[in-house]
């Protein structure tokens, strides 16, 4: 997939990068002309099925606080953000207490601290951030409540930073995927009791492709095409939200 914007000579964090939907938005916003930079939990990207060698790449534990600030302590200049991290328990472990609190560390506290941190150089470039939610941002989530809690928590800090930060320029919005083939859906997509319902209510009647979040990334974090967008939550999702 492609889109007509140029971000030569911009400079571009995607957390999560290495795989999936991260992936591909890093992938669209190299194609766009921008240095990215990405993150994941490997040694190396060698260790990744994919060709990650166009990307700068940083090993970080979004659980371990001092790897999250060292991070953004490394970082010189940045003009995007994007907040893709994330994780989620499955089964009984998704209801143990140490686990919920382990995905809202990952998927909610590490998103607001790195944005916290990597502020003043969005500020200096007049940048923008993405964050990353869900369809359980607006659904309940019972096999997962610690993804559901974080990812609707997500829609607020987006719109609280949206609001805080528009005085120094610097633009908050988030995309919220549908059901997306990832490795992250993947245990549940030849699962008919549960894949079955979800195709039925999307009315596109399909699961959608990670690199379907691209022009939506890309144009939000367009100064020029979305220069007056701060603080909304735009769903890609195959119309699943409409019923």
């Amino acid at each position: 997939m492609s889109a007509s914007f140029d971000f030569s000579g911009k400079t571009v964090l995607v957390t999560g990068g290495s795989s999936g939907i991260g992936l591909s938005i890093a992938q669209g916003f190299r194609d766009a002309g921008a240095q990215v930079t990405i993150t994941g939990t490997r040694d190396g990207i060698g260790d990744y099925p994919d060709d990650l060698s166009s990307f700068t790449y940083h090993q970080v534990n979004m659980l371990d606080v001092p790897a999250v600030e060292a991070l953004a302590d490394g970082v010189e200049q940045l003009d995007v953000l994007v907040n893709n991290a994330g994780t989620t328990f499955r089964g009984q472990a998704a209801l143990e207490p140490e686990n919920f609190e382990a995905t809202i560390e990952i998927n909610l506290n590490s998103v607001y601290r790195l944005s916290h941190h990597l502020q003043p150089l969005l500020k200096a470039s007049g940048g923008s951030i993405i964050n990353i939610a869900s369809m359980t941002s607006y659904f309940g989530s019972p096999r997962g409540p610690g993804y559901g809690a974080s990812k609707s928590a997500i829609l607020q800090m987006t719109m609280s930073l949206a609001a805080l930060w528009a005085k120094d320029g610097v633009r908050v919005n988030a995309i919220a995927p549908g059901w997306i083939s990832t490795k992250l859906t993947a245990p549940i997509q030849d699962m008919s009791e549960i894949a079955d319902p979800i195709l039925q209510r999307t009315p596109m009647g399909r699961w959608g492709e990670p690199g379907e979040m691209i022009g939506t990334a890309l144009f939000l974090a367009s100064a020029n095409a979305a220069g007056f967008i701060t603080g909304v939550t735009i769903p890609v999702d195959g119309g699943y939200c409409t019923l």
